[in-house]
């Protein structure tokens, strides 16, 4: 997979379009001189949540006994679960909000919202793939996560601009997109699952 591939497939894996309502909902509790900064600090959070499984992923996948051909298996269904929410989800599931009255940290801004499930599992296969190319995805993770957090830094302005319907336009065609990489990553790993087994009888 290519540097764009990769940044690409974060960055959707990562839905900011989808996210900019559930930013808004728990941010809106927050005094407005600090929403600027918890903002920033939620996604560095996210950003160091991303790079520990770049860097410890393989570790923790070599203690687990976890191969190549189970993370792009596995990385194909969760991903291909989320692009299915993403393309089907009514503006009700899409732009629902987060409940509680303090001050998020950490949870639920930093993760699930953009570290989640499917960014870690995109960042763990991309690293159990090619660990050598380890540079390639570390740019891969800072490019798509500053386009996310530009997004999201105006995420009051664009929601504006753009309305509900219009997001939600954009969230189903990202999740289209999603969908097929996850097909695609999917069938990958059932190859190299088949070529393991050939190699072992």
């Amino acid at each position: 997979m290519s540097f764009l591939s990769a940044t690409l497939l974060l960055f959707l894996v990562m839905d900011p379009f989808g996210n900019i309502p559930f930013f808004l909902t728990p941010l809106a509790r927050v005094p407005a001189e600090r929403r600027r900064r918890v903002l920033v600090r939620e996604l560095f959070f996210a950003l160091g949540i991303l790079l520990f499984f770049l860097f410890c992923g393989p570790t923790v996948m070599k203690l687990l006994s976890i191969n190549n051909s189970s993370v792009g298996i596995a990385g194909g269904v969760v991903l291909l679960l989320i692009a299915i929410k993403m393309i089907f989800g009514d503006a009700e599931t899409i732009f629902g909000g987060a409940g509680g009255d303090r001050e998020p940290f950490i949870v639920p801004l930093a993760t699930p919202y953009v570290a989640g499930p499917s960014a870690i599992a995109a960042v763990l296969l991309l690293v159990a793939r090619n660990p050598s190319r380890w540079p390639v995805w570390l740019g891969a993770v800072f490019v798509s996560w500053l386009g996310v957090s530009l997004l999201l830094m105006v995420s009051t302005s664009l929601y504006a601009f753009l309305h509900e319907r219009v997001l939600v336009a954009i969230e189903r065609l990202m999740g289209f997109i999603l969908a097929v990489i996850a097909v695609n990553m999917f069938l990958e790993g059932v190859e190299t699952f088949v070529e393991t087994l050939g190699k072992n009888a």
